[in-house]
This record gives C-alpha cells, sequence and structure tokens, in this order.
C-alpha cells in the first residue's frame, strides 16, 4: 500500500500521470478489504471462545461466508493479473523518474522492510496457497462431523480454484513470453535470404502480406527448449541460437544490432521473466534473432550422433 498510495499522491501532484495504476496492482485495494475483513472476524471468533471458554468455536459461519462468497474470486483477478504486472514493472524500471519513485520515495520506507517492489507483490499469491492448509488445520481439529464436512468441501473448492489459475497463468504465462518471441525474431523476406532468388515486385507485395511472424501467433504451441549452438557451414562456424517448439525447430542468427526491421529499439522492450536469463539479457543489450532458413517440422527431423573423433 505504501508504493500503491505513493503513487496515488505524485499522480495527484502531476507526477508520473502516464503509469497505469491497474497494470500495477490490479485489484490489490478490494483484495486487502476482503481479506483483512475475513482476518478480523476470524480473530474475534477467536477472541470470544477465549473470554467464554464454556462457548463451541464456530467456524463454519465465517468460513461459509468468505470462502463461498469473494475471497478466492478477488485472489484469481490479482493472480492473473500477477504476470502483466512484473512485465510491466520491468519495463517502468528503465525509467530514471520511475526509479526514483522506487527508490527514494518508497523503498527506504521503514515499513518495507528492505523488500522491493517485486518482492511484495507475489505475497498475495503466496497467501492463497496457504488457504488450503488453514482449512486442514481447522478440519483436524473440528469435533463436529458437520463443520467437518463443510470444511473439507471448502478446502476442496479452495484447491480447485488453485488448480483452475494454475493453468490460467501457465497459458498467460505462455501468451506473454510468445508475445516477446515476435518482437525478436526476425523474419527477413524471401528475397533477402538468398541472392539468387528472383521476385518480381508485382509478387513482393503479397509475399509482405503473408508475414511469416503469424507462425508463433498460435495459442497451442509451446516452446520447449532454447539456447546457442554453432552451425558447421561449407567454409566456417556459425553461432546460433535455436528455439525448440512442440512442432518445429527454429535456427535463427544472433545479430546484437540496436536497431531491428522497422526501425523500432528493441533495448526499450519490456523483458518477460519467464525467459531464460541468457535471453533475457541478449534482449535487454538490444539484441535479436534472424531467421535463417524455414522451420523445420519436428516430424520430418532426423537426429544422428557424431562420434568426438569426427566433429572436427
Amino acid at each position: 500500500k505504501i508504493f500503491m498510495n505513493t503513487l496515488k499522491y505524485l499522480q495527484s501532484n502531476e507526477f508520473l500521470l502516464d503509469v497505469d495504476l491497474w497494470k500495477l496492482f490490479a485489484n490489490l485495494e478490494e483484495l486487502n478489504k476482503i481479506s483483512l475483513s475475513f482476518l478480523k472476524s476470524f480473530f474475534e471468533t477467536v477472541k470470544e471462545h477465549v473470554s467464554k471458554s464454556d462457548s463451541p468455536m464456530d467456524f463454519s459461519s465465517i468460513l461459509r461466508t468468505f470462502f463461498q462468497g469473494d475471497l478466492c474470486q478477488t485472489h484469481q483477478i490479482y493472480c492473473l493479473n500477477y504476470t502483466s504486472a512484473v512485465f510491466y514493472l520491468e519495463k517502468l524500471r528503465q525509467r530514471e523518474d520511475f526509479g526514483i519513485y522506487l527508490k527514494q520515495w518508497c523503498e527506504q520506507n521503514e515499513q518495507c522492510k528492505r523488500l522491493r517492489l517485486p518482492e511484495l507483490l507475489v505475497a498475495p499469491l503466496h497467501r492463497l496457497t496457504r488457504y488450503p492448509l488453514l482449512l486442514n488445520n481447522i478440519w483436524k481439529r473440528s469435533t463436529d462431523e458437520t463443520e467437518k464436512g463443510l470444511i473439507q468441501s471448502l478446502k476442496e473448492k479452495v484447491e480447485k480454484s488453485i488448480w483452475d489459475l494454475e493453468g490460467k497463468v501457465k497459458w498467460l504465462d505462455n501468451f506473454q513470453k510468445f508475445r516477446q518471441l515476435q518482437e525478436v525474431i526476425i523474419w527477413p523476406q524471401v528475397w533477402d535470404r538468398d541472392k539468387r532468388f528472383f521476385v518480381p515486385e508485382y509478387l513482393k507485395q503479397s509475399l509482405r502480406e503473408n508475414s511469416s511472424e503469424n507462425i508463433l501467433s498460435s495459442a497451442n504451441r509451446l516452446l520447449l527448449h532454447e539456447g546457442r549452438l554453432t552451425l558447421a557451414e561449407s567454409t566456417r562456424l556459425l553461432d546460433v541460437y535455436l528455439f525448440l517448439f512442440n512442432d518445429f525447430l527454429l535456427i535463427t542468427k544472433i545479430k546484437r544490432n540496436k536497431k531491428k526491421y522497422g526501425g523500432s529499439d528493441t533495448s526499450l522492450i519490456p523483458v518477460c521473466p519467464s525467459l531464460t536469463p541468457e535471453l533475457q539479457s541478449f534482449i535487454r543489450e538490444g539484441g535479436f534473432c534472424t531467421v535463417l532458413d524455414q522451420p523445420i517440422p519436428l516430424d520430418r527431423l532426423i537426429l544422428k550422433n557424431i562420434e568426438p573423433a569426427h566433429v572436427t
């Protein structure tokens, strides 16, 4: 809340007006309100039991109110925005004015206990995963069979909510990753790949429109592995970067030029946190990958081992 309220204060004074509060914090205020209400009700029940030791500790009504209500749903909304928030924060941190807001206005506050914004943004995700543990502990200590049945059903509901969320988060994470790859993987025009190709001018426009970049827009495609290799050509060794998808292999050549096709600056692209550290670093340096040849379908790919003696 220190980071959120400070940003609101700065924006009310005409600073950082282009920073989107929702993209960073999503429904954090609503989540705080519901979580705090749940905790207050929870501890009120404990307090009442302690002051009147003869009264049974009835958690069922509180648990039903919150776990059949909005508690899990508000967590889900926040968690689904989390990947985008980290992605957006990475982009903002490159700015000097936003860096001053983070370091001087917020991180030095004693209440932050030296925690930075990325470490705080992840906290609600951890809390959601602890709710089944809380419900399980109450279930173990409950003596009423009806109450035990209710708590068990609520625990199963929360666990299902978490499983559903994990599937959605994975899909969103994959979407962000492929959106990033579309930015850094460059597909040269067919007539640029080999100077021996001749393409009449009247065909070039239609070939431009059938862009190969759409290959990476499939929602079902997965990136299984990626990394550097050395490609042995007839007269030289070439450093290449391979992307192994679940249906094809893509061989690209590493370029460290700051400018890519279209003139945009890749150093300003926010880096997806789920990419490998090497690729993240490479993108931050303004690098991009130019496709060397057409994708190789895995169902037509043959791998052969070469004896060490023959490698050179």
